[in-house]
């Protein structure tokens, strides 16, 4: 770098015209560039790490206590059977991925425009907020207070959303070239962490109004009320404590300069943060703006005109679309899929006290089985192997097993549940379908869209395949309520894995369609020549 600010200083010094000086601002681009991609792994990249993965772990928590809030809120605002209607628990589950469609899409596209410094802690805030709105939601003579909880669960869905682009390409942009995927796949995986969080605090919650729930009389509604409100409430403390540090971590190089198109901060950005101590803005670094690729509609159009462009979107958006159908079907309402194999149902009088307490902690027992057995295993084994092995492989390899493991447990869903042992082993599918769900297209879908894009478009893209995998999780929150009754209580279980399996089978195809971008630039993956990328510079 020492030679790449000489130059620096010389050109400001005595500033060249014409050719010349678009050739040395085009070697510095790259020699910066090149800088990033071959630092060695540092405190800062772990800062990143740590910074983005709290809000993955507020997202997942957020989004998957409600599978057990659902049941409290049953007991405390349902039907004369203490649990929600159909369409009341479509809606307060439904509510958070149709916010995520907005945030991803809207965030990311503001990403590329603003920047992501200027976004990222945003979305925090906006999650904060509608978490605590939702554990203060009361009810009212003109007020529903599950329309409320669903109005605050979209917003808060909203921020979520906006978390996945902007985490994706903070972390995939100072990343370097050999460790981008683990970087990017260490964020993902504290999902996993979020969902044993929320299994864990609702069994500590539940515990902690055990004697409570056994002297109120049935269905409890007082300390279970209490319950539910902590349990979402909890939600908001690890995104107050993530805030400052969101707020204040640097502006990334490749913004400045392929999107402000400011060559010497960048520079001066790359130095400021790869260097041990503490990032610091340099107010004195000359602007120098260059003439280079920008965002437009036009730009826009052109670029993602080329089939080889234009497959790798469908490829990414389609891929997290099937993904997305299976993997928010399942974990949104694995509560119902425990409760229809009856895996450790509590038996006795059903309008007891003792049957409310056994039924939330078996729930979330049950909840936190399936978290440890299955999905954290499946985030770090992906970890162990994204950079080695690749991305591609593992998510064919992933839709490949789980086209075999929903059709297992789809067809065969009868003779399974006949028996104890036979609900083991369902139990036991459920957990490995899980497993490859992490390891497997569930963290490659997040990775891919997060490098397979010039940076000018890298954070949009992201945000249209993440809204695509969220519509797919729409889609299959309102299939599955729709269809899982018909026949009787959870008869048409065993049909929906089987449609599962098919959409499994049809993510094989769309992953043919991704390039693999282990161990290579950003800007390789691009395809986008970066010889001569700096085409001059104003007033030359």
């Amino acid at each position: 770098m020492a030679a790449i600010h000489e130059q620096q200083s010389s050109h400001e010094s005595y500033p060249e015209k014409g050719q010349t000086t678009v050739t040395v601002l085009d070697e510095r681009r790259r020699a910066a560039l090149a800088e990033i991609d071959n630092a060695p792994f540092s405190w800062f990249h772990v800062k990143v790490c740590l910074v983005a993965s709290v809000g993955f772990f507020t997202d997942a928590y957020d989004i998957f206590a409600i599978n057990i809030a659902a049941i409290m809120l049953g007991y405390v605002y349902g039907n004369t059977s203490n649990q929600l209607s159909t369409n009341q628990s479509l809606g307060v589950k439904v509510a958070t991925p149709v916010g995520n469609l907005v945030g991803q899409v809207l965030f990311g596209w503001l990403a590329d425009i603003l920047g992501r410094k200027r976004m990222y802690g945003v979305e925090l805030m906006i999650m904060i907020v509608a978490t605590f709105g939702q554990a203060l939601s009361g009810e009212a003579p003109a007020i529903n207070i599950l329309a409320v909880i669903i109005v605050w669960r979209f917003i808060m869905g909203v921020g979520i959303g906006g978390d996945y682009p902007l985490s994706a390409i903070i972390s995939s942009e100072f990343a370097a070239t050999r460790s981008r995927g683990r970087l990017m796949t260490a964020v993902f995986a504290a999902q996993g962490w979020g969902q044993f969080a929320a299994a864990l605090v609702g069994i500590i919650v539940v515990q902690a109004y055990k004697d409570a729930i056994l002297e109120a009389p049935f269905p409890c509604r007082v300390p279970v009320d209490y319950a539910w409100r902590i349990l979402i409430g909890l939600g908001c403390v690890p995104g107050v404590i993530a805030l400052y540090f969101r707020l204040t971590i640097p502006e990334t190089p490749r913004f400045t300069m392929d999107i402000e198109r400011n060559v010497a901060q960048a520079t001066a950005d790359i130095d400021g943060v790869l260097a041990p101590g503490k990032y610091v803005v340099d107010e004195d670094v000359p602007v120098q703006r260059v003439k280079a690729p920008k965002a437009t509609r036009a730009d826009f159009r052109a670029y993602f005109g080329q089939w080889k462009n234009l497959k790798v979107l469908i490829g990414t958006s389609y891929s997290w679309f099937a993904l997305d159908i299976a993997f928010y079907g399942l974990g949104l309402n694995s509560s119902i899929i425990l409760t229809a194999i009856n895996f450790g149902s509590p038996t006795g009088n059903k309008t007891s006290s003792l049957y409310v307490y056994e039924n939330l902690h078996n729930i979330c027992v049950g909840n936190l089985i399936l978290s440890v057995a299955g999905l954290i295993p499946g985030y770090w084994v992906s970890f162990l192997f994204i950079d080695s092995w690749g991305r591609k492989p593992i998510q064919l390899m992933g839709f490949s097993i789980l086209t075999v493991l929903f059709v297992i447990m789809g067809f065969a869903y009868d003779k399974l549940n006949s028996s104890a042992p036979g609900r083991s082993a369902f139990v036991f599918l459920y957990c490995l379908t899980n497993f490859f769900q992490n390891f497997g297209p569930n963290t490659t879908t997040f990775v891919i869209p997060g490098e397979a894009f010039p940076t000018r478009y890298r954070s949009t893209a992201h945000g249209i395949s993440a809204a695509s995998g969220k519509l797919g999780a729409v889609i299959a929150q309102v299939g599955f309520a729709r269809l899982v009754n018909i026949g009787g209580t959870n008869k048409f279980v065993k049909h929906i894995m089987e449609i599962f399996a098919l959409f499994m089978l049809t993510g094989i195809f769309s992953t043919l369609l991704i390039p693999e971008t282990k161990q290579r630039t950003l800007e390789d993956i691009s395809n986008e020549e970066q010889e001569g990328y700096i085409r001059g510079v104003p007033g030359s």
